[in-house]
């Protein structure tokens, strides 16, 4: 990236205001795809997020499907998978230990790669990044409309108006705060990883492996193969703050340690066992919030449109959030480049985009049974095996072409028992 071209220049961290079509705050996926999109159609738009880039993100790296046909769209999935691991299937691991391998377009690339190349697309497109430079609340005109932020860059604080903002913040709450756009503070889950550098193990983990099991419960355990021997290993719990309160907008969290719960994975998952006995930490582990379900922010309000994470767009069943985060951004950018002048049809334009997702995000809420009662998955498995239609079923899945909640329904549990159909 040559930065004297895509950064703002130095007297933009003054008291003075600057103007803009749109302005980003945050470059990760949401916000960066929606940049490369804006400015594409020849919109003056400043991207602003609080680090450097390349900078670590702490995720499972998993690109399934739908992170895929975003990428396409954008015109960046080359450059991704050529940089990515590639694998053919998505593990499903049991607590008994059987194993379904199901087909899939799947690969893994560390966040810290795959958002630099978004970054870059972004700036290449024409998008100004402003970089590094926090959030610190936003402008608004006698109407009480969105019209831009405050933000500081080091010693200096400064003023950006513009004619919309997206913000695609993550997980973190207080920029949704400070926004006015916070319903809930504390995250759906919570997710701990780390890298691993073991050559040893490559052509032994060659898909993305998901392991469930009761040590994890609510939970679940993950290794996905990078590029040169490396992997990405962690464990995830959903519904980390929930105690039977759904929709609250405070808890505590659940007393379960993250880092006791990846030493039970390493210790009765023999493959993640193997890896840490035999491999090289790449440095210490990591954990992060996930924000979910399409809940927990307002997804609008006047001047101002939510994307990625900050609207709550990580799946909870699995915790996979790129291609959605993606998507998002995509579709605030599409709004308000056929409604700029139009705040109210922008905004309902938008939440119905998002509202039409919604149910998909509600089927993999129905999927949570998984991880809250692990047997499902060595009942589906076991099944699997056994029928070559149900793996086509949960191949669906991934594809976004089958509903993830009917394979745990009581009616689709009642179906594991019945006879297999030939095919």
């Amino acid at each position: 990236m040559n930065q004297q071209e895509t950064l703002l220049p130095a007297a933009v961290a003054s008291s003075a205001r600057q103007n803009c079509d749109v302005l980003i705050i945050g470059a990760g996926p949401a916000g960066s795809a929606a940049a490369r999109v804006l400015a594409q159609h020849g919109l003056h738009v400043v991207l602003a997020d609080q680090h450097e880039f390349p900078r670590e993100k702490v995720c499972g790296d998993g690109l399934i499907p739908d992170a895929h046909k975003a990428l396409a769209r954008l015109g960046l999935l080359d450059a991704v998978m050529a940089k990515a691991q590639a694998c053919a299937h998505v593990a499903c691991i049991g607590p008994r230990g059987g194993r379904v391998d199901v087909p899939g377009e799947v690969a893994v690339l560390p966040r810290a790669e795959l958002d630099l190349i978004l970054f870059e697309g972004a700036c290449a497109a024409g998008a100004q990044a402003l970089v590094p430079a926090r959030m610190l609340s936003m402008l608004e005109d006698a109407q009480g409309r969105v019209s831009g932020a405050r933000l500081r860059q080091g010693q200096s604080e400064f003023e950006i108006n513009a004619g919309w903002t997206i913000l695609a913040t993550g997980a973190a709450a207080q920029p949704l705060i400070a926004s006015g756009m916070c319903t809930r503070q504390v995250p759906h889950a919570m997710a701990l990883r780390g890298y691993v550098k073991n050559p040893a193990m490559v052509g032994h983990i060659k898909a993305l492996e998901g392991v469930w099991h009761k040590k994890l419960r609510p939970g679940y355990g993950w290794i996905f193969p990078c590029r040169e021997g490396v992997f990405n290993i962690g464990v995830g719990l959903v519904h980390s703050h929930d105690a039977g309160h759904k929709n609250a907008a405070k808890h505590s969290m659940k007393d379960v340690n993250l880092r006791h719960l990846f030493d039970a994975f390493c210790e009765f998952y023999a493959p993640a066992r193997e890896l840490m006995a035999g491999g090289q930490m790449l440095g210490p582990l990591k954990g992060a919030p996930l924000r979910c379900s399409l809940e927990g922010a307002r997804w609008s309000r006047p001047g101002l449109l939510v994307a990625g994470e900050a609207a709550g767009s990580t799946y909870s069943f699995t915790g996979e959030g790129i291609g959605k985060a993606l998507e998002t951004g995509m579709l605030a950018a599409e709004t308000i480049i056929a409604n700029r002048e139009n705040d109210e049809n922008a905004r309902s334009t938008y939440e119905a985009a998002l509202h039409a997702l919604k149910p998909r995000f509600a089927l993999y809420e129905r999927a949570n049974k998984v991880n809250e009662h692990p047997w499902l998955a060595d009942l589906l498995i076991w099944r699997a095996n056994k029928n070559p239609a149900l793996v086509r079923r949960m191949s669906g899945v991934l594809d976004e072409t089958s509903n993830p909640g009917s394979l745990v329904s009581l009616r689709g549990i009642a179906k594991l028992f019945m006879p297999a159909k030939s095919v």
